[in-house]
């Protein structure tokens, strides 16, 4: 047994003021990502911060005509139910409802999910595998070892893991933006900025400051969401990680694509926004051919390893299916 500190915070600021106090400590909001990396000794904090009793971080509503609002603590399933979610944004409602398992739906908050933690075997296995993000310095791995589920997109020399979450893939096509509350006082950003490519520091995963919590998530309203999907392939149905994703949004004009939005999951080290495949949807009839044409482009700049280059057409397929199922939801 390993002992630590618990702190249960009443409020957001309290959990702000109980981190600055403990600047080791974890936030525990759901608990299924960090009991899981304390039990394997990957996570050893000496104090965790409870924020479950938080209820102002709990709220969520998609009523507004200008964004939806989303507490961190809002949990999955109740989130992926909501009414107009479901009929307005289905990507955001399918990359929750093909998230994990109800159980664990059940339990997880949003903002625990989009913080969530690679699951490289070699960053979870410990000693003796090498990780730079689990100790800095130490090496990689994975860059000789199985590398079939490692990212195409983002990776450096230094760590080739994935990020391995679904709903802020689809966060990040729809322009998302998070409030975070810190010792210097709130500001916002884009989930977009939120991961950090991995550089010569994958230690370092996000862009928030030490002390830090993510209290909203804000989605633009936009007439994008109602053609939108998130579609995800896996090894098996249910309860599994992507193989590869697609979050994907249109709008047409004159049969032909107004606006796009592709935003990749599964395939590399953050949520990945595809700018050039989606411009060059822009103007044109969307055919399967086009479709495909689009996937490919998103994944121009993939780097391969010893087992991972048959994701490359895996990923420009998927893409290209989420298109078209996309497309029939206009």
């Amino acid at each position: 047994m390993r002992e630590f500190t618990l702190i249960r915070a009443r409020s957001a600021q309290d959990a702000v003021q109980a981190m600055a106090r403990h600047p080791e400590a974890r936030l525990m909001a759901g608990g299924t990502t960090l009991y899981d990396l304390m039990k394997l000794g990957v996570e050893r904090p000496p104090a965790i911060v409870d924020i479950n009793g938080v209820d102002e971080l709990s709220s969520f509503d998609t009523s507004g005509a200008r964004e939806l609002v989303f507490g961190s603590l809002a949990r999955m399933s109740d989130v992926a139910a909501d009414p107009r979610l479901v009929a307005d944004y289905p990507a955001l409602s399918e990359s929750l409802w093909r998230a994990a398992s109800q159980q664990l739906r059940n339990m997880a908050s949003l903002g625990g999910n989009v913080l969530q933690r690679t699951r490289c075997a070699y960053f979870r296995g410990g000693e003796p595998f090498a990780c730079n993000k689990r100790a800095p310095g130490s090496g990689c791995a994975a860059l000789e070892g199985i590398d079939r589920g490692h990212a195409l997109l983002g990776a450096s020399p230094h760590c080739i893991a994935t990020y391995p979450g679904d709903f802020a893939v689809a966060l990040v096509a729809f322009d998302a933006m998070l409030d975070v509350l810190g010792p210097s006082g709130m500001r916002s950003i884009p989930v977009e900025a939120l991961h950090r490519l991995p550089g010569d520091r994958p230690d370092l995963e996000t862009t928030l400051a030490p002390g830090e919590i993510i209290t909203r998530i804000r989605v633009p309203a936009t007439k994008l969401g109602r053609a939108s999907t998130y579609h995800k392939i896996r090894d098996r149905e249910s309860y599994a990680f992507a193989l590869s994703s697609a979050a994907v949004a249109l709008t047409m004009k004159g049969g032909k694509v107004e606006q796009a939005r592709i935003a990749l999951g599964g395939v590399a080290t953050k949520p990945w926004r595809a700018r050039v495949a989606e411009q060059g949807l822009v103007g044109r009839e969307l055919t399967i051919d086009t479709a495909l044409a689009a996937g490919f482009a998103a994944f121009m700049d993939a780097r391969t390893g010893h087992h991972n280059a048959f994701r490359i057409e895996l990923g420009a397929r998927t893409v290209a299916d989420a298109l078209m199922i996309a497309a029939k939801r206009m």
